[in-house]
């Protein structure tokens, strides 16, 4: 709802597209091996698939399915024989064995599916760690690669790694700066949403302290270096992502955290199974065909269905509403959150300025309409966040805004233009660190009033806390690196008492590691370049897309792609109810894995009763799953 008092009014000359937007490098999807075979696996399975059902002949569609077994299961049978050289034992291998087992007991068509859904699951997860690693590279490209250094009274230009402490660098507007430091001359101000969240451009003065990769939009500057450019916020951003990723250890899904010993144990006992009776006199047809009917129904076919089918339904359900939740993992850790921290500009505010009062000056012969048509018409000209809200403010009034001639801005002073014969300034007020941006406007050197204007605060952003606060018990946490007065403006309109200010990135990161230390998995909610690093350190990291940096999109597990933020409590209750259901599959799958198992240990168990019992445990917990689907489980409390 708020943001930082102005600096000026004038406007921000645009960089030119090459030196502020250089393109971004982006991994194709097809450029992974792991897309590309998973891509073979699945089209030959659905080329097979409708030939199988149809009765056509096996020499028709076996080849079909050979080439999805192969393409698919290479990979991970290789990996698996890897683990078995470490000696360790996974469920991939378990898996591709249980395949080929299928298909040498008739069953091609179920091996052929379990093929395709790991070579599948296995190729999103490689695109999700290039297409990160994409966004941490493009971050880089805000900082510019050369920058103009002054060497007595000489400027050259020269690579930004080559820049050294103490060096003078002249930033003109529009430019981005090379390296962090501190303005020694001239004034102008500078676009830092990228390091600190602010919504506003702000005014650098000699003294003041600029960023690297930061915007300077008018005004030239001369910043004497303060540190090397490696060790620019910046660079540390890029370094807390990139560490915040190693270190994060994912979420497993239930049939991974015990994929060793259950593995371990269905590999030994089928072997016993097989082995016992064959040593015992048993026919080898008869203990071979008592073996592979045990592997098939010990199989964590039904776990696996048993998890994924509830949290793939939500992440489509949660996605029919606008919101894009990135994996099965990423939908199991929003529902395992207990507290929640929150970045103020772009999150719970809409990151635009609009006026909110006008204060005509008593005796100034103006009303507010006049005050506001006089402002709109001096700032018409300018291309400034806040001159655009001062005209949109005066237009949603339908005034009349009269053409301006002689139109001047001035960094850190407003602008001045000649309006039906008078001259009308519009410029700040000496309150840069308050609640709100006043302006005023005198006309004739002569004060008629004050223009107050604040950071729109989201409609549903009172709300959105409010459920935030019911799901865990406790009131989020709000993360800024604005200034105090403008945290405490939001947090006293959407109900929260925990504020921290002026953070920069790596701030919001101890900020969420505290409450992990403290046992707390923390939900962080964030839009920015600056959110990136404490998105990628929470449990669970969700950005608000309307505006989102590309690093925030890539780093966050959801993305709220239509901005409405009552959606994050919404996907929060989603993930939780998945959950239950995941729990009640597996349940269901244990039992009947219990039974058939006994069956066939204790008893004979028929081979086409062992799949019939299988593959009807894995229907009924897919189907369980599905429920997740429907309308009402996105509204459900």
């Amino acid at each position: 709802m708020v943001c930082r008092v102005s600096t000026t009014l004038a406007p921000a000359p645009e960089a030119a597209p090459s030196a502020s937007a250089p393109p971004r490098r982006r991994t194709r999807v097809l450029a992974l091996p792991e897309a590309r075979w998973a891509l073979v696996s699945l089209v030959a399975f659905l080329l097979a698939l409708p030939l199988d059902l149809g009765g056509a002949s096996a020499w028709t569609y076996g080849p079909l399915y050979a080439v999805a077994y192969a393409a698919g299961g290479w990979e991970p049978a290789l990996e698996g024989l890897r683990a078995l050289r470490e000696k360790t034992l996974d469920v991939d291998l378990l898996m591709i064995v249980a395949a080929l087992g299928a298909a040498a007991i008739g069953q091609v068509l179920d091996g052929a599916l379990l093929i395709v859904i790991f070579a599948t699951s296995g190729a999103l997860e490689a695109l999700a760690t290039a297409r990160t690693a994409d966004s941490v590279r493009g971050l880089l490209d805000l900082a510019p690669t050369t920058a103009t250094r002054v060497r007595d009274g000489n400027e050259e230009t020269v690579p930004t790694a080559d820049l050294a402490v103490g060096d003078l660098v002249l930033v003109r507007p529009g430019e981005r700066i090379g390296a962090d430091g501190t303005v020694v001359e001239g004034a102008g101000e500078v676009d830092q949403a990228t390091i600190t969240g602010e919504s506003l451009p702000v005014l650098k003065r000699p003294g003041d302290d600029v960023f690297a990769g930061t915007l300077n939009g008018t005004g030239a500057l001369r910043v004497r270096v303060g540190r090397d450019p490696a060790d620019s916020v910046i660079a540390r951003i890029v370094t807390l992502v990139e560490e915040a990723s190693r270190t994060k250890a994912p979420t497993q899904l239930f049939i991974e955290k015990i994929e060793q010993r259950y593995s371990v144990g269905v590999v030994v006992a089928t072997l016993a199974v097989f082995g016992i009776p064959l040593a015992f006199g048993a026919d080898l047809i008869d203990a071979l065909l008592r073996a592979m009917t045990f592997m098939i129904v010990a199989s964590p076919c039904a776990v696996v269905l048993a998890t994924m089918p509830p949290l793939l339904s939500a992440i489509a359900n949660a996605g029919r509403h606008g919101v894009l939740v990135k994996s099965a993992v990423a939908m199991e850790r929003l529902g395992e959150i207990d507290t929640a921290a929150l970045d103020k500009t772009g999150t719970l505010t809409e990151g635009t300025p609009e006026v909110t009062a006008v204060h005509p000056l008593a005796g100034s012969g103006v009303d507010e309409d006049a005050l506001l048509a006089l402002a709109a018409a001096a700032e018409h000209p300018s291309e400034h966040p806040l001159a655009r809200a001062i005209v949109a403010a005066a237009r949603a009034r339908g005034l009349r805004i009269a053409p301006a001639e002689d139109f001047t801005a001035a960094p850190g002073r407003g602008v001045t233009a000649v309006v039906d014969g008078s001259t009308v300034h519009v410029g700040r007020a000496d309150s840069p660190e308050g609640a709100e941006t006043t302006v005023r406007v005198t006309r004739d050197g002569t004060l008629l009033g004050t223009l107050a204007l604040t950071d729109r605060l989201r409609t549903d952003a009172a709300p959105a806390t409010a459920a935030l606060t019911a799901l865990t018990g406790t009131a989020p946490t709000l993360l800024t690196g604005d200034h105090a007065a403008a945290a405490a403006r939001v947090a006293e309109a959407t109900g929260i008492t925990d504020v921290r200010a002026g953070l920069l990135p790596e701030d919001k990161v101890e900020a969420v590691r505290e409450r992990e230390r403290a046992g707390n998995k923390v939900l962080f909610v964030g839009d920015g370049v600056n959110d990136a690093p404490a998105l990628a350190a929470a449990h669970a990291g969700v950005a608000m897309g309307g505006a989102g940096s590309d690093l925030a999109l890539e780093t966050a597990d959801a993305v709220v792609v239509r901005d409405e933020l009552t959606a994050v409590p919404a996907v929060v209750r989603l993930s939780r109810r998945a959950r239950r259901l995941v729990v009640q599959n597996l349940a269901v799958a244990g039992v009947f894995i219990t039974v058939l198992v006994l069956w066939d240990l204790i008893g004979h168990l028929p081979l086409p009763l062992g799949v019939a019992g299988h593959e009807g445990s894995t229907v009924l917990v897919g189907l369980n799953g599905l429920r997740l689907l429907r309308e009402s489980a996105w509204r459900s409390e």
